[in-house]
């Protein structure tokens, strides 16, 4: 089982994680400015909540990992300066109470380290995988969203996520079947929470 055995497997799952009226909000200039508020301070907890998450996984990965695993927590240390640095402007203040919705997701990605590290690995790949795919699907973009969705589709992005998706192939490729199958689970639960998060920045609500 690769990486993109999973997308094959799961056609409609992973196109409820990565199309969703927000991005066709985002593309089209039509998304509410409320919406978009709500995604980004949402958004800002999430990442807060991966860097730790992320940390577990490189923890136990193995040396072929390590340089793009290590890549990345820079790279979210990063996003978190990007975040703060936007919500200024936007009279955002971050310090809120994280959405039911996001904090599920964040305990999803923390209860990774008991899992097999091929489903470590394949949850981290799908999430950022998503990412990258639901941006690129709002390309290029309406002016005001534009430089967001440049953000999230630069080169530098999709190398990123290429390389979680060569570690995810080995890693699938060394697990047995049954951590295969916790894997694919994994996989599954990462798109569920990826649509319900662009949901709840859509609807709102319970926060």
């Amino acid at each position: 089982m690769s990486p993109e055995d999973l997308l094959a497997r799961h056609p409609e799952l992973w196109r409820r994680a990565t199309r969703h009226p927000f991005l066709d909000g985002v593309r089209d200039g039509s998304l509410p400015e409320e919406a978009f508020r709500r995604w980004l301070v949402q958004d800002y907890h999430f990442v807060r909540g991966l860097l730790p998450a992320q940390a577990y996984v490189l923890a136990a990965s193995p040396r072929p990992d390590q340089r793009v695993l290590a890549s990345g927590l820079v790279g979210l240390a990063d996003e978190l300066d990007w975040f703060e640095q936007h919500a200024r402007p936007r009279g955002l203040s971050l310090d809120v109470a994280v959405h039911p919705t996001c904090r599920a997701y964040v305990d999803f990605l923390r209860g990774l380290r008991e899992l097999p590290y091929a489903a470590q690995m394949t949850a981290l790949w799908a999430c950022e995988r998503a990412y990258l795919d639901a941006w690129t699907s709002a390309s290029p973009g309406a002016p005001a969203f534009r430089e967001f969705v440049e953000h999230w589709t630069q080169p530098g992005f999709a190398q990123y996520v290429a390389g979680l998706e060569a570690c995810t192939g080995r890693a699938l490729a060394w697990a047995s079947p049954s951590e295969q199958a916790t894997a694919e689970q994994a996989f599954r639960q990462v798109a569920e929470y990826e649509a319900a998060f662009w949901d709840m920045a859509w609807r709102g609500g319970g926060a």
